[in-house]
């Protein structure tokens, strides 16, 4: 996808403070805030709490190459509150696969597994289950570029901001580039076994969707409710993105079919 780019200052926006690109973490946990940054108290916003702030540390790589095409990167990391007390374990695995110059597109399959080591339940939430309507981001999220405000978002059945909270397989943004006279595509998608509808026990995803004041995707894990996971048990999580050339309709999006788990 060589004409992504982002340039600063081509537009009169507000200043966007986040990062920006594909994270995998948690904004609450008990007490504790994995994500960065200020943490949110109902009633009283957002607060610079450095002592809910925790982190993710790197814990080793079992797999690192690239050959025949695709591209893996399987990392070890563990979890802790501000007080360094490991609460969780992950194997987390990245490939990048299914290059093709000719449709412009690229796809990233994101793999999770994320064990509780505490002797307590670990709940996984969001601001909205802690208070605030419209932001139950958690788990894999992406936040676009600035030139992506606006953008459009597309789903199986519904698009717009209407998609915030909703489930669905998959879910599309697509946004124009600064300078470039052109757009970009971003697909993602739940592996099959992610059960993401709930409909066979696991705990349900719904689409975090929006494109103003900035362009963000996330399949949370805690929209409406906190997930959790007791003492031993595993997280697994399977997520597909496709980086495509060009404005993809609807009708464009049969990436899943022709391309399958």
């Amino acid at each position: 996808m060589g004409s992504v780019t982002c340039r600063r200052g081509m537009r009169r926006v507000p200043p966007i403070r986040w990062h920006e690109g594909l994270s995998l973490t948690a904004s609450h946990l008990p007490g504790a805030n994995l994500w960065g940054g200020n943490s949110y108290v109902h009633g009283r916003g957002y607060l610079e709490l450095p002592e809910r702030v925790g982190s993710m540390r790197h814990a080793g790589f079992a797999e690192a190459r690239a050959e025949g095409g695709r591209a893996v990167i399987a990392e070890r990391l563990t979890r802790h509150p501000y007080d360094g007390e490991l609460w969780a374990e992950e194997e987390r695995r990245i490939e990048v696969h299914d290059v093709e110059p000719e449709s412009g597109s690229w796809a990233l399959t994101w793999t999770t597994a994320v064990t509780d080591r505490r002797a307590q339940p670990l709940r996984f939430g969001s601001p909205t289950t802690a208070g605030r309507e419209l932001a139950g981001y958690t788990g894999l999220f992406w936040r676009g570029p600035r030139a992506f405000r606006a953008g459009r978002i597309t789903g199986p059945e519904g698009e717009g901001p209407a998609m915030m909270g909703m489930q669905a397989p998959w879910l599309a943004f697509c946004g124009e580039h600064d300078g470039s006279d052109g757009h970009g595509t971003l697909l993602f998608a739940h592996a099959p076994d992610n059960g993401h509808t709930g409909a066979r026990g696991a705990h349900p995803a719904h689409w975090f969707a929006r494109n103003e004041p900035f362009a963000a995707v996330a399949p949370s894990w805690a929209c409406y409710e906190e997930l959790e996971l007791a003492p031993g048990d595993t997280l697994r999580r399977r997520y597909r993105v496709v980086v495509a050339d060009g404005a993809w309709e609807r009708a464009d999006v049969e990436y899943p079919e022709a391309h399958p788990w």
